[in-house]
Order: C-alpha cells, then structure tokens, then sequence
C-alpha cells in the first residue's frame, strides 16, 4: 500500500472520521426521534389524593386504648412467630370450644398465626387480634385469633372464632364480654331442615 503524502491524512484514519461522523449524525437522529415520541405522549392525569373517611365518633370511643400502626403490629407479628416456632404457646379451652363448635382445628389456628396479619394491639392487656383463614370444603373462611402475650415470650391462645365481620376490629370491652360470657362447653349445632322448594306453608301473610 503506498504511503501517503506529506501532509495528507492515510486512508484508514479518513475512513474511521467517516464512519464516527455517520454514528454521530445516526445518534442524532435517534434522539431528535425520541425527542418528537415524548412531546406527543399524552400527559397524565394528576393523581387526586384520597381522603380517609371520617370515623363516627362512637367508632373512635371503640377503638380507645387499641394500638393498629404499623411498628406496633409488625413487632407484635415478630414475638408471635417466634414464640410459634418455638412452641412456647398454649391453646386455652375457649379455643377448643369453637374449634369443635365451627368446624377448624388446631393447626388451622397455628396457620393463622404464622401466616395471618395481626390487625390490633391491646397494650392494657397484653393481647393481640390475629386476622387469617382456614380452608373448609374448598371454601376459604375467616378466622380471628386472639393470644395474650407473657413476658417471658410465652404465649396464651386466649380464643379463637370465625368472624361475622373479617375486617373489623374487636373493641376491648367487646372482647371483655365475649370472654367472660362465652361458653367454655361449647357444642355443635345441627339446624333442623326446613320445607322444600316450591312447598306452601301453612302460616299466611300477615296484613
């Protein structure tokens, strides 16, 4: 290949500005084109924020003395599997009873407690509602657990019941009366069947 002249640029340094100048014009190109997509993109809706519902002053006198932020119940949910996986817990005879009376058993309360969410805190009484579910003829239910914890880490599974309401939270006195009153020697119910589909009753409407 014959040398270039004095003063001359050789052929490989020419050709590599070449091809720098094409990747820089290709670069532009491309830029200007994402340029042109963003000022057409639409601009989206600002997000209007929501507020909370107002709680009925009946609610907040409910809720007094029961602790539901976040670093209340993620610490209690840490001594709860703790004390669980160390098998220091022990299920009272309320528990019992509604486990015979509804229908789920021991390792289903276990379950709640190691995969539920514990949804309040009673500092007072050093107890905790646990919200979780059980599996009953392939139909997911709810069920709340109540434990009392000891400061030795030890933990009381005080009851525990399926819900009529899942997401709401128990109030102390609710749950003062529910413990105090309940059964211990609770029984399964049967419902006696009721008149056919389609059958006439004997009573009439009342006017």
């Amino acid at each position: 290949m014959p040398a270039a002249p004095q003063g001359q640029k050789p052929a490989s340094a020419l050709l590599a500005e070449a091809q720098t100048g094409t990747d820089l014009l290709a670069l532009r190109a491309q830029l200007s084109r994402a340029e042109k997509a963003a000022r057409r993109a639409p601009t989206p809706l600002p997000v209007r924020a929501v507020r909370p519902a107002p709680v009925k002053p009946q609610r907040e006198g409910e809720l007094a003395g029961i602790a539901t932020d976040d670093f209340s119940l993620s610490c209690a949910h840490a001594r709860l599997r703790d004390a669980v996986y160390d098998a220091r817990y022990h299920l009272c005879p309320h528990a019992i009873g509604h486990a015979r009376a509804e229908g789920f058993l021991e390792h289903d309360i276990i379950n709640v407690l190691l995969c539920g969410r514990v949804r309040a805190v009673y500092p007072e009484d050093r107890r905790w509602l646990v919200h979780g579910s059980f599996e009953a003829c392939g139909v997911a239910l709810p069920l709340h657990v109540v434990v009392q914890y000891h400061k030795g880490g030890h933990l009381d599974i005080v009851t525990a019941f399926v819900p009529r309401h899942p997401h709401h939270i128990i109030s102390r006195a609710r749950l003062a009366v529910m413990l105090r009153y309940d059964d211990e020697q609770i029984r399964a119910r049967t419902s006696t069947p009721g008149a056919k589909a389609g059958a006439r009753g004997r009573g009439r409407w009342k006017r």
